[in-house]
């Protein structure tokens, strides 16, 4: 039967450090920062799926739900005003409108 020798560990000469590369971790943390670079808003979960817009809830601070693009909100909702729509969770206008309570015409009101 015939033996396999096993390669001996790498070992730079005596007084030398080593120079054999050390690539892989360099490799996994630039891996790691292009798929964060290329997620774009990492942990941003948008406010509705694609297809459909956020409506507000009358009479109240927290209500909000989503509707299918092309359909009005349903009774007790309105259209967020044009540019002050909310799109990821905690974004500017998701908090802004976390604090204001409107009417059935969408006007701000007193809670």
């Amino acid at each position: 039967m015939q033996q396999t020798r096993r390669p001996r560990p790498f070992r730079p000469p005596a007084g030398e450090t080593s120079t054999r590369p050390t690539a892989l971790p360099a490799l996994v943390a630039g891996s790691l920062a292009a798929a964060l670079l290329l997620t774009g808003c990492m942990g941003q979960e948008r406010v509705c799926g694609s297809g459909r817009y956020p409506v507000k809830a009358v009479g109240n601070t927290d209500g909000q739900d989503c509707v299918a693009d092309g359909q009005e909100p349903p009774e007790g909702y309105v259209r967020y005003p044009a540019g002050m729509v909310p799109e990821h969770v905690g974004d500017k206008w998701d908090r802004h409108w976390g604090t204001i309570v409107v009417d059935a015409e969408g006007r701000p009101t007193q809670p």
